[in-house]
């Protein structure tokens, strides 16, 4: 029954680990086992850092968590954490050996609350048809075109966040500048990047953190993004803040024309005028 359902599963996973991973569910009686994450996904790059995002739906959790010497099946571990997030218990764990499972207890009355929190899985063992009725969102970390109301939020946000950068900059605060400069304000262009993929394709597979967003642009948009995360310095800092604007003003201005939205070009140049005035002596 398992080698039946393991088929195309083995072909991108380690066996042993696999069979380990298996061998530990039927220890402890699990009811189902499920992988999900990158190891589903063919789009994901292939590499030693591909985690095994493994789900055992249970039936006995409080038994579970009360003795977690079980844990100790899997190997030897450099670090770990526990995680409770709604009805579920995660155990993120890396191992001497360099893998990672990343495995989460839930129990089977609360299947639909793992499924909604996951892109998609592959069902590894199910010998009672617990997933049969459950399907995996596949399109949950799909980015669509934006609404003209999403757009202006965003570049409100963007323009409004910027002059948090420039007060951090005057004040030689490079944590909080460096904070609302990537944190918010790159988030911002990224977010318009992604927009700006989606006004081209329809809605497309960006991933979490925008991961795969640049495999849908010229290797050139890359570069220039790359170039603003430069944060070592003051100097430095005030360099991606003005460079940041440019290109999203310019990314902004393009993405309202294909999609026929309004922007307000005068906020972004009296922003842009704003930075230049007080970071020019800085």
């Amino acid at each position: 029954m398992i080698k039946k359902e393991l088929n195309g599963v083995y072909r991108n996973c380690d066996d042993k680990i696999m069979d380990l991973i298996l061998q530990i569910a039927e220890n402890l009686q699990a009811e189902a086992v499920a992988l999900s994450g990158s190891r589903t996904n063919p789009q994901s790059p292939k590499d030693e850092f591909q985690d095994y995002d493994v789900v055992y739906i249970v039936d006995n959790l409080e038994g579970l968590i009360s003795d977690l010497s079980w844990l100790d099946q899997f190997g030897k571990r450099i670090i770990e954490q526990n995680v409770i997030l709604g009805h579920r218990h995660l155990y993120l764990m890396l191992f001497e050996d360099g893998n990672r499972i990343d495995l989460t207890l839930c129990p089977k009355e609360h299947i639909q609350e793992w499924v909604d929190s996951e892109a998609g899985f592959r069902v590894l063992k199910d010998e009672k048809g617990l997933f049969e009725a459950y399907q995996p969102n596949a399109k949950r970390y799909w980015t669509a075109p934006p609404s003209e109301e999403e757009f202006a939020a965003s570049c409100n946000e963007f323009w409004w966040v910027s002059a948090y950068v420039v007060k951090g900059i005057r004040r030689n605060q490079l944590i909080y500048a460096t904070d609302h400069l990537y944190g918010i304000c790159q988030q911002e262009l990224l977010k318009i990047l992604a927009w700006q993929v989606t006004s081209d394709r329809g809605a497309v597979d960006i991933e979490k953190n925008y991961k795969y967003l640049f495999n849908y642009l010229p290797a050139e948009k890359e570069k220039e993004f790359s170039a603003l995360l430069d944060f070592s310095s003051i100097e430095k800092i005030t360099q991606s803040l003005l460079a940041t604007m440019s290109l999203f003003h310019r990314e902004a201005q393009d993405l309202a024309k294909k999609m026929g939205f309004d922007y307000d070009k005068e906020v972004a140049k009296k922003m842009m005028v704003y930075a230049e005035e007080k970071l020019s002596n800085h």
